[in-house]
């Protein structure tokens, strides 16, 4: 079967590209090939099922700020489209968007469904060829056309776009088209922790400043305790960014706690002082200082050696200075890592080098295009790597309808 343009991946990116591509040439006749039974799955179970659509960063150079890997490239596209970009065209679609305190940007309805019905309707409307269960096994260029074999039978397009994400197949065929690709390491994952002084805090969270020990990775933020770790916004950053190396790592590694990233450990040491001074009677576990949360004050304290019956004005000099390194400088053993949640997002893809970020298409190959996570390009948690979906769809889908004027 022929058409305008084929694209290959029923994911984010590759829905986005196909409609914009419709919207802009509606002569031109589009087909989404998708290997699984629905389009559209990661959409559902992304934001927990709420789909966090972007971030509510409106400055090109600080929105690129957030991608461990595309950070360079991605400048020039984002003053193209972004952020303003997107909410406006889901807004102009009937979806009306919602920002929250920590910057992620949802569906007011709170729903995923509400993404992926605006995407299957908009589909549906603009005669687009949705072909599920369609497993590509060949792509092949022939003249100025393309041949794509799948377990379905023969395609034919003139225009091509891959968006399959972290797919190891679909990068097999490209690296027989030409392209190189850097084999996929896990982005995105949450620590797995056995350690007494937080085995029994599941659900403490704090902010905390945590280090990779003997690394220059370090990160900052809202640190969720877990029945199997660490999790939360400052432990997904430095799984992102430090993706390559803690996987050569092998998961196993020491991390540097600082419960109080405020403060340095001398810091803390004067501040526990002036506390043995102002509240001499008071019993220490009773009342959690630093506004740390009280379960996890209680356990740190414990983890000093200190009795649960010790007064302040009872707190020896080594156990104080115990209790500081325990504040501020904490170390935990890190062995293996969890999937965040079903967004499993992966650093890793086409090499990027060889790809013209003006039009996302091929340099190695005329009308081959790519968006979203089958390059090497990947972000940290909120709503980020949405965005890089909706930015090379869009640009790509540009290129595409502009090149048939």
């Amino acid at each position: 079967m022929n058409y305008d343009v084929i694209v290959v991946g029923g994911g984010a990116a590759g829905f986005f590209t196909a409609l914009n591509v419709a919207e802009n040439d509606g002569g031109l006749k589009v087909a989404i090939l998708e290997r699984g039974k629905e389009v559209l799955s990661k959409v559902r179970v992304s934001g927990g099922g709420r789909c966090n659509v972007t971030h509510a960063e409106f400055i090109p150079n600080e929105l690129s700020k957030n991608y461990p890997r595309g950070e360079k490239e991605l400048k020039g596209p984002f003053h193209t489209f972004m952020t303003g970009d997107t909410m406006e065209w889901f807004e102009k679609r009937g979806v009306a968007l919602k920002i929250e305190e920590d910057g992620r940007i949802f569906p007011v309805s709170d729903s995923s469904e509400t993404i992926i019905n605006c995407f299957l309707s908009e589909a549906k409307r603009l005669h687009i060829d949705v072909l599920t269960n369609h497993a590509v096994k060949k792509i092949d260029a022939q003249g100025d056309s393309w041949i794509i074999n799948s377990n379905q039978g023969e395609y034919k397009a003139k225009k091509l776009l891959i968006a399959t994400g972290s797919n190891p197949k679909i990068w097999k065929l490209l690296e027989h088209l030409g392209h190189t690709t850097v084999p996929p390491v896990p982005s995105l994952f949450t620590f797995n922790i056995k350690d007494e002084r937080i085995k029994s805090l599941m659900g403490v969270v704090t902010n905390a400043s945590v280090k990779v020990k003997n690394s220059k990775l370090s990160s900052e933020g809202s640190l969720l305790i877990t029945h199997w770790g660490m999790s939360g916004p400052a432990i997904l950053k430095l799984s992102a960014w430090g993706a390559i190396e803690l996987n050569a790592f092998q998961y196993s590694f020491e991390i540097i706690v600082n419960w109080l990233h405020q403060y340095s450990q001398h810091e803390i040491i004067e501040e526990l002082k002036s506390l043995k001074n102002e509240i001499p009677k008071q019993t220490i576990t009773k009342y959690a200082q630093f506004e740390l949360p009280k379960r996890l004050w209680q356990s740190l304290v414990s983890a000093s050696g200190i009795a649960s019956n010790i007064r302040w004005a009872d707190l020896r000099k080594e156990q104080l200075h115990k209790f500081a390194k325990e504040l501020t400088q904490g170390v935990y053993k890190v062995e293996g890592k969890s999937t965040f949640k079903e967004e499993f997002v992966t650093a890793g893809g086409i090499n990027l080098k060889e790809l013209n970020f003006k039009t996302f298409e091929s340099k190695r190959h005329k009308n081959l295009y790519f968006a979203g996570e089958v390059l090497n390009i990947d972000a940290i948690t909120g709503g980020f790597n949405f965005q890089n979906a909706w930015t090379g769809g869009f640009i790509a889908a540009q290129a595409i309808t502009s090149e048939d004027e």
